[in-house]
This record gives C-alpha cells, sequence and structure tokens, in this order.
C-alpha cells in the first residue's frame, strides 16, 4: 500500500519529467519552415514529345499488380498512329536574388520548351534558362520579378555527420512540402559524377524534390537537393545533395557566359587500393593512379606517365582518386599548376598547363520509329534500335544499339535514352552487340537472377554498367 500511493506517483513523475527533457533536445523546426519556406518554389516545364502517351512507359514495376492491367487495357494498339503531344513534369528550385534568379537542377529543365515558376503567394512566372550544366545538374533561371524573398547561403565545409537537416521542396506535386533528417555522409562519388562531392542524407527525398534546397538549422541553404538511390522510384532513405559552393560556383559562371569552363589535363585514373599502395612504396592508400595518359595532352607535355600516383594537385591534396577530376575541374584552364606524383619509391613535383574540356555534343538523333510494333520493350524495360550507317559514320562505330527508351521506371541499372550498347559481358566472356534480334535471343536466354555487364558510349565516353537480376523472361 504505502509502495502504491507514495512510490508510484514519485515513478510516474520522474519519467515524466526525463520525457520532458528528452522532447526539449529533440529539434523544432517550425521558425524555420515558416521563415525560409518563401523563398522555395514550384517549377513545371512542358516538353513536346514525338510519340504517343502510351508508348512513354508505365508507372509501375512490373512485379506490381497495376502493371499487368495498365499494359492491357491503356496500351496503345498495335499500329497506331504517331504524333506530337505535350509531356509535364515538376521539380522544385530557390530564390538566389530578389530580382528573380532562381536556382535548380540541369534534370529539371532539360529540354523543356517552357518553364514556369509559381511562387507560395501563387503568382506564375514564365522563366528564361539561363544556362544549364549537366556535370553538376546545376541549372540557373530567370523570372522578371523584384523583392522576392531569398534564402540565405550557408557554408557546406562545416556539416557534420549526424547534423539535423530539413528538405523543402514540391514532391508529387505537393508545394513547400518540408522533411527532416541527417546528414548521412559526405564527400560522396557516385558513377559518372565526377565533379561533386555529394550530401548524403536520409531526409524524405521524392521525385518533384529535386532542385529544392537543404537547409542546415540555423536556416541556410547547404545543398541542391538532386538525386536519390531507389529501388522503387520513392523514397528509400538514400538522398544526395550538391554542395551549395559547387552550385554557386557554377551558377556565376551561367550568369556570365551561359556555360561553364572545366580544366582537365588528359589522365585515366583509378583508386589507389591497400595492395597498389604496398606494390609502389606508398606509406598509405591515397592520390590517383594514372593508367592511361593522353598522347600529346597536358599531362604527356609535363612528363607525367601511366604508373605515377598524383599525390597533390595545384597545392591540394589529393585524398582519394575521386578527388582530383574535382580539383583539375576547378583550374581554370590556361593557368600552370603545380603536380606532386610519387614515382620509384619518391615524391617529384611537376608543371601542368591547365587545357579546357571542351562542350558536350549534342545528344545522338534517334531515328524515329513508325510502327507500333517496332517500339516493343524487351525484358529489361529497354526499347532499343539499331545504328543507322549515318549514326555508325558520325560516330565511329562499327556497330552497337541505341537506347530509345527506358520504360518500367528504368529500374534495370543505369542505362538512360541515348546510350549505345557496345557489347555484353556475361560469365566472363564478351560478345559484340550487332542487332536487336541477336541482344534479345541472348538476354532471353539467361535466367532472371543473371548478373549481366554491358559495355555502353555515354557521350564521348564509354563505361561498363552492370545489372544485377534480370526479372522474368516474357
Amino acid at each position: 500500500m504505502i509502495f502504491r500511493k507514495i512510490l508510484l506517483p514519485v515513478l510516474f513523475a520522474l519519467a515524466s519529467l526525463a520525457a520532458f527533457a528528452q522532447a526539449k533536445d529533440l529539434p523544432d523546426f517550425t521558425e524555420l519552415a515558416e521563415k525560409q519556406g518563401a523563398a522555395v518554389v514550384n517549377i513545371s516545364t512542358t516538353q513536346t514529345v514525338h510519340g504517343n502517351r502510351f508508348s512513354q512507359g508505365l508507372p509501375f514495376d512490373e512485379n506490381d499488380p497495376a502493371y499487368d492491367m495498365f499494359r492491357r487495357f491503356f496500351q496503345q494498339p498495335p499500329g497506331a498512329p504517331q504524333q506530337d503531344f505535350q509531356s509535364k513534369s515538376l521539380g522544385s528550385g530557390f530564390i538566389i536574388s530578389a530580382d528573380g534568379h532562381v536556382l535548380t537542377n540541369a534534370h529539371v529543365v532539360d529540354s523543356a520548351d517552357e518553364v514556369v515558376v509559381r511562387l507560395t503567394d501563387k503568382r506564375e512566372f514564365k522563366a528564361k534558362v539561363l544556362g544549364a550544366d549537366k556535370r553538376t545538374d546545376v541549372a540557373l533561371l530567370k523570372i522578371e520579378a523584384s523583392g522576392l524573398p531569398v534564402v540565405k547561403l550557408g557554408d557546406p565545409n562545416k556539416l557534420k555527420v549526424g547534423e539535423w537537416v530539413i528538405a523543402i521542396g514540391s514532391p508529387f506535386g505537393f508545394d513547400n512540402s518540408v522533411t527532416a533528417g541527417i546528414v548521412s555522409a559526405k564527400g560522396r562519388s557516385l558513377p559518372q559524377e565526377n565533379f561533386v562531392p555529394f550530401i548524403q542524407t536520409d531526409a524524405a527525398i521524392n521525385p518533384g524534390n529535386s532542385g529544392g534546397p537543404l537547409f542546415n538549422m540555423r536556416g541556410e541553404v547547404v545543398g541542391v537537393n538532386s538525386q536519390i538511390y531507389s529501388r522503387t522510384g520513392g523514397y528509400m532513405g538514400l538522398a544526395f545533395a550538391i554542395p551549395i559552393d559547387v552550385a554557386m560556383e557554377v551558377q556565376t559562371q551561367l550568369r556570365a557566359s551561359g556555360r561553364v569552363s572545366r580544366g582537365r589535363i588528359g589522365v585515366v585514373i583509378q583508386e589507389v587500393t591497400k595492395e597498389l599502395a604496398d606494390s609502389f612504396g606508398l606509406a598509405k592508400s591515397a592520390g590517383a593512379l594514372v593508367s592511361t595518359v593522353e598522347s600529346g595532352g597536358p599531362a604527356d607535355k609535363a612528363g607525367i606517365e601511366p604508373g605515377d600516383v598524383i599525390l597533390k594537385f595545384d597545392g591540394k591534396t589529393v585524398a582519394q582518386s575521386a578527388d582530383l577530376p574535382r580539383i583539375v575541374g576547378a583550374t581554370r584552364p590556361g593557368s600552370k599548376a603545380p603536380v606532386q606524383i610519387w614515382r620509384k619509391n619518391a615524391a617529384r613535383d611537376l608543371t601542368v598547363t591547365v587545357a579546357e574540356i571542351p562542350e558536350e555534343k549534342a545528344p545522338l538523333r534517334l531515328a524515329r520509329r513508325g510502327k507500333q510494333a517496332e517500339r516493343t520493350a524487351n525484358r529489361l524495360g529497354l526499347v532499343l534500335s539499331e545504328l543507322t550507317a549515318e549514326q555508325k559514320k558520325e560516330l565511329k562505330l562499327a556497330a552497337g544499339l541505341v537506347v530509345e527508351e527506358v520504360r518500367n521506371g528504368g529500374r534495370h541499372g543505369d542505362l538512360q535514352a541515348g546510350d549505345i550498347i557496345l557489347a555484353m559481358i556475361n560469365k566472363g566472356t564478351q560478345t559484340e552487340v550487332k542487332s536487336v534480334e541477336q541482344f534479345n535471343k541472348l538476354l532471353g536466354a539467361m535466367d532472371k537472377v543473371t548478373t549481366l555487364t554491358l559495355l555502353v558510349r555515354r557521350g564521348e565516353n564509354q563505361t561498363f554498367i552492370t545489372l544485377k537480376g534480370l526479372g522474368e523472361s516474357k
């Protein structure tokens, strides 16, 4: 009785005080969202697409029960005429100047015929794209307005892993949605992304958040939300943001000239593993190992050789191979940069004159197909076509298959429309790809759990893309 009358109330009081103290430690995002939300905008784009609405893929994974129903009842019948139609998409952005400069992702406005920016007060403005840089996925827009709310910019270098951050954007078109999380990692390198040391966060990012700001708890923008890692197309706890200092350097060049100038030295590099470090006599795994030197290029003229390990460039330490493209890319073309290399168990100092990375060529023009039967997707969700004689001559290729469309959400690997598949590698055997029929026949004979690697040309570069789990054969 004494325990119930005296001790239980005391215990309950202590538990309540502990819960209150714990709650006091939790962050409060209300003031930040209220003050900064007005500078975040919704971006909608319109693009004219040739084909038919139903040949552009379905918004479901093929394992989803809804996929088969939509495929049966909404797919365009064979032989249906092709026509132009308007394709619309949504994204986010944020205002960086009171006179209407808006920052967003390049992929949000890519190939758009019209870009509309909508503010939180429901005003809409047609935006002009001042420039877009696909290599960093940053675009700068301008709307004709004045006296606009502007975000505060922070220093992403001061971010700490575990620090709270919030994202504001328009996921799935829901304007000014606020999500919270922490900084999961810094300086992340992603495939085909050589110039951005991404901030990784577990704040919920979904389609439509692209181009929106990532804030620290002081209400400062530290990143531009750009990518997610997902097997479903939606949030899975892995999101990546472009550090705001990188984005602002890009926008400065875009505002001045509409393009970004980057340095290059003409080398192919790879990571220095522990085994490689031991074999080269390095005390630790650091630097970038030069595997190939472009003949007559800046590195070749400077005396850099295959087998050299680049330890420093322009006074900056190359801690890992991914650091070198970022450092070189940020170096002004035409300038002379000191380079420290490791060769034959000793450090050496050289000087290289930095060249400029050429602008990306226009994407490959895809041949338009008149018959729906020719646009059937294979088990990977790829609509493929063979290179025309003109394309082979232009690209100096003997054969290859153009990826015209990636359906089913592109869930198989990182293939993109415009990629050219040159070869497939399975169980150590590399087979040159010559026709759609040959490719699909080889694909159809593979088990659904097969891990397949494709040699792909994208722009001026070649890369290997691995597809894990091919799914059921159709």
